[in-house]
């Protein structure tokens, strides 16, 4: 890499509960589950953990519960080597939580209390206005309140820091104000909901994109799975292919593709280059379970990339 990227985050941190069972109980049932597994989750703290160990320097935005899990939270973001200091305790109410209940067949049910996540807000935004305008990129993600996310967006375009929106979960947005965004990062199904038309194809991706540029938007990266990445902006359209690999689990693979994305192109890479680093990051995320310890270190990436791309 050519530079030390800085990447600041303002975003969403939650605990993931997920319960292994046979078969989901009947109402009024009490039945016992096979496994559990706590994880650490939620978006903006799956694409801090990326970008971290992509080798940036990372500061996290966010807020957490005054419960068990907000002081498990922020250890696990000084283990990462993540900047803490505008990561608050927020009194009286719970941190984001995700119970997942799977079944033998694999179906899942999925609950997600936002808690703190909801209670981050502008004047939590300026009171890291000194971190943030470090930044080479800020990064924002759609689990807190929509308000902070367009204040950031703001925040960084009239101060000329870079910065990218992943918008998801899913939703319509004001194209106007997302559009103070540099890049804008969906997925298929993301980017259905933004433009208002099916994403199941690569000319679907860039009939959506295309829509999205006239609505506003400066420059979108539509993410493809096992079909790469398109990106579209500024009169240019390019499709950057993908990397194959078996999947094990693809959970947390777009938020590998945001992380990753930030410190490649902050690094000095070309927006190309950046786009097929981040396609193999994100492959390589799905060949172990989980979210966050699915995520390579710079070393082993490096050593993939370089085998891969001769």
């Amino acid at each position: 890499m050519n530079q030390v990227a800085r990447i600041a985050v303002v975003g969403s941190a939650n605990i993931d509960l997920t319960t292994f069972t046979d078969a989901f109980p009947r109402p009024g049932e009490t039945i016992f589950g096979r496994e559990f597994h706590l994880g650490f989750g939620g978006k903006g703290a799956n694409q801090a953990a990326a970008a971290r160990l992509c080798g940036a320097e990372v500061a996290m935005v966010a807020r957490v519960g005054d419960d068990l899990f907000g002081p498990a939270t922020i250890e696990n973001f000084y283990r990462l080597g993540i900047d803490t200091s505008h990561v608050a305790l927020t009194s009286g109410v719970s941190s984001g939580v995700a119970p997942i209940f799977v079944d033998s067949a694999g179906q899942n049910r999925i609950f997600v209390v936002k808690g703190a996540n909801d209670r981050l807000s502008p004047a939590d935004v300026d009171a890291a206005a000194e971190v943030l305008s470090r930044a080479d990129f800020i990064v924002l993600q759609l689990e807190i309140p929509l308000e902070t996310v367009y204040y950031t967006l703001r925040f960084a375009r009239e101060r000329g820091i870079r910065s990218i929106l992943n918008p998801a979960p899913g939703q319509p947005l004001d194209l106007g104000q997302a559009g103070n965004a540099d890049y804008v990062i969906p997925n298929e199904t993301e980017a259905e909901a933004l433009g208002g038309m099916p994403v199941r194809t690569v000319d679907d991706a860039r009939a959506c994109a295309r829509r999205l540029i006239g609505g506003g938007l400066r420059r979108v990266i539509v993410t493809l799975g096992a079909n790469g990445a398109l990106c579209v902006g500024d009169g240019e359209e390019r499709h950057v292919p993908p990397f194959k690999v078996d999947p094990v689990d693809t959970t947390g693979a777009g938020d590998a593709f945001i992380g990753s994305f930030a410190v490649f192109l902050a690094s000095g890479f070309g927006e190309r280059e950046a786009i097929a680093r981040s396609n193999l990051y994100a492959a390589l995320s799905t060949l172990r379970p989980g979210t966050q310890k699915s995520f390579l270190a710079i070393s082993p990436f490096e050593a993939e990339w370089s085998r891969r791309s001769a």
